[in-house]
């Protein structure tokens, strides 16, 4: 009895400790994790109509020493063997903690020196959900990237690949939030 007291009394001390770092974590107003993508995100292309509004975004507790972020938002259930890259920007700055619904758009939404670069669909910018008919529900992963460097040294139209790649280089933590989408 006198060892259990003991270790419960350790456990207690342990878990009340302040300085315990929070999770890095990424939230959206406009979709749960793990719940369905609304329509407003979806594309208006490739046989879809939606209003294509990249979502709004937030993240709290990066890691320590992080001096800026990226943002991916990938399918790996897309049927190209690879995966389909939605939404790729880098050089967002350290003092970011989210974006605004629509900052994926022509009218931006994105801090001073953020680049948009290529997505799966060619150009810049959000390319929202559009699996194809009949498929079963394709995850949408959200990821934020926290990042050692102040800014990633990549050409404005630097593949989703190439951007990837350097994020593996300076990754110090990320945190996802994932949707579902089917038609």
């Amino acid at each position: 009895m006198r060892h259990l007291f003991w270790g419960l009394l350790v456990l207690f001390v342990v878990l009340a400790l302040p300085g315990r770092a929070a999770a890095f974590a990424l939230s959206s107003q406009d979709m749960a994790d793990g719940g369905a993508l609304p329509d407003r995100q979806v594309l208006n292309g490739f046989g879809c109509t939606g209003p294509n509004v990249s979502p709004e975004l937030a993240w709290k507790n990066p890691p320590a020493g992080t001096k800026s972020f990226a943002l991916t938002v990938y399918d790996p259930d897309a049927p190209t063997g690879s995966g389909w890259w939605h939404w790729v920007v880098f050089n967002l700055p350290a003092a970011a903690t989210g974006l605004p619904a629509g900052a994926g758009g022509e009218s931006g939404g994105l801090p001073a020196g953020a680049v948009q670069s290529r997505t799966d669909f060619g150009q810049p910018g959000y390319g929202g959900a559009c699996p194809p008919a009949g498929a079963a529900p394709h995850r949408y992963v959200f990821t934020i990237h926290a990042l050692d460097v102040e800014r990633l040294d990549l050409p404005a139209d630097a593949s989703a690949a190439m951007v990837g790649f350097m994020l593996g280089q300076h990754r110090l933590g990320q945190a996802t939030l994932t949707a579902r989408y089917g038609r």
